[in-house]
């Protein structure tokens, strides 16, 4: 099958992780696989390595209104940049990656009768409003429910995500929920002894998170419960980066636990399990409502304990008890209870992981896996699309 994939990221960050995992995935099992985006016409073995500045949003230096007019002209070029590229690849689908008042994909799959799969992460309208005030909300609105509404197939990650889709007019035969996936080196047990010994972890109990870590996260509760006498002899290693260092580091200092409170920087990918390997007690403090964390999947890979807010996307692929402990999200001593009761307890980490990893493992929750439900859905919107014609 001839895939045309198109987007709108240029950052190499977890978005960059999805293309990336998806297209090389199809590109595995044979299909021919061209990407349409920023950097222009490209492969899916031709990706950067992962650098958190790279591609970094101009918005905060430009004027709300301006920015979203901005949008709408780079759509209008990525239209007739897209359009090009199907005519000279004649592609059997165009897959494309949601963004707000990107309608590349929805006019030229319309004008060439292509069927159009569309990979939804985030209702962006609702997201942007809450963090950036979005200058023209109606618009925004229309846009984001005309290209919802124009996929042959929408392909959201969580139930939770569909459901919203679906109150915007999406019937529910074009939604296919479709979670994240974990590349194949990442299912792979690891060894973390490195990672303790470099940063001399080995005696400790080690609290990990992964990714771009924000002030939303939550993890400035788990330096609180550091301080606790539950947490005396643990350590929380912070794998990444992100704007909420700084603020974690001094209120580590006030707190008297920043000798036990690690961040790493950024990691390359192929860095991953073996510092998800090091850990004891994976963390995911706080998540949005609608999203599936790519961190959750890779803890689960690695068959580590899992601690998780109570919610119902988080429960689409965990069961509380079974395959991780979960808190109601705003219920701080709960939080800390669940905490102490994972580092006290090495049988019930060992249990909890080692479930985790065979509940995603049986469940194919890897990108090779989602690989192969796209090319399902695919054929069969080529198929209806020659029987119309």
């Amino acid at each position: 099958m001839r895939i045309l994939y198109s987007h709108r990221t240029k950052a190499a960050d977890g978005q960059r992780v999805h293309i990336d995992g998806l297209t090389k995935a199809l590109l595995n099992l044979g299909h021919d696989v061209l990407l349409c985006g920023p950097e222009g016409l490209t492969r899916p073995d031709e990706s950067p390595s992962l650098d958190a500045g790279k591609g970094r949003s101009v918005m905060k230096y430009v004027p709300g209104p301006i920015y979203e007019f901005m949008e709408w002209g780079y759509g209008i070029a990525a239209r007739q940049r897209l359009m090009a590229a199907a005519k000279e690849f004649q592609p059997d689908i165009i897959y494309e990656r949601y963004n707000l008042y990107y309608h590349a994909a929805s006019s030229v799959a319309q004008k060439m009768r292509i069927p159009l799969m569309l990979e939804v992460n985030a209702p962006l309208v609702e997201e942007r409003l809450k963090t950036d005030a979005l200058a023209f909300p109606a618009l925004a609105r229309r846009s984001e429910r005309h290209i919802w509404q124009s996929a042959d197939a929408v392909l959201p990650v969580t139930r939770v995500l569909a459901n919203i889709i679906q109150e915007c007019g999406v019937p529910e035969d074009r939604l296919h929920v479709m979670p994240n996936g974990v590349e194949e080196f990442i299912l792979h047990p690891a060894d973390g002894s490195a990672i303790r010994s470099r940063y001399n972890l080995e005696n400790m109990t080690v609290l990990g998170f992964t990714g771009f870590v924000r002030d939303w996260h939550g993890v400035d509760r788990v330096i609180d419960w550091l301080a606790t006498p539950d947490g005396q002899d643990t350590h929380l290693l912070l794998v990444g980066d992100g704007p909420a260092v700084p603020a974690l580091r001094t209120q580590a200092e006030m707190k008297g636990v920043a000798g036990r409170f690690t961040v790493t920087g950024v990691v390359q990918r192929q860095a991953i399990p073996a510092h998800v390997a090091s850990f004891d007690i994976a963390l995911q403090p706080a998540v949005t409502a609608y999203a599936l964390p790519l961190k959750l999947q890779e803890y689960m890979a690695q068959g580590r304990a899992i601690l998780a807010p109570d919610q119902p996307n988080i429960r689409e692929v965990v069961t509380p008890e079974n395959h991780a402990l979960l808190f109601p999200p705003d219920d701080t001593a709960i939080f800390q209870q669940q905490l102490a009761r994972l580092s006290k307890d090495a049988g019930l980490r060992e249990r909890l992981g080692a479930a985790a990893r065979e509940a995603l493992i049986s469940r194919d929750l890897t990108w090779t896996g989602n690989a192969r439900r796209v090319v399902e859905i695919a054929e069969r919107l080529r198929l209806a699309k020659t029987q119309m014609s």
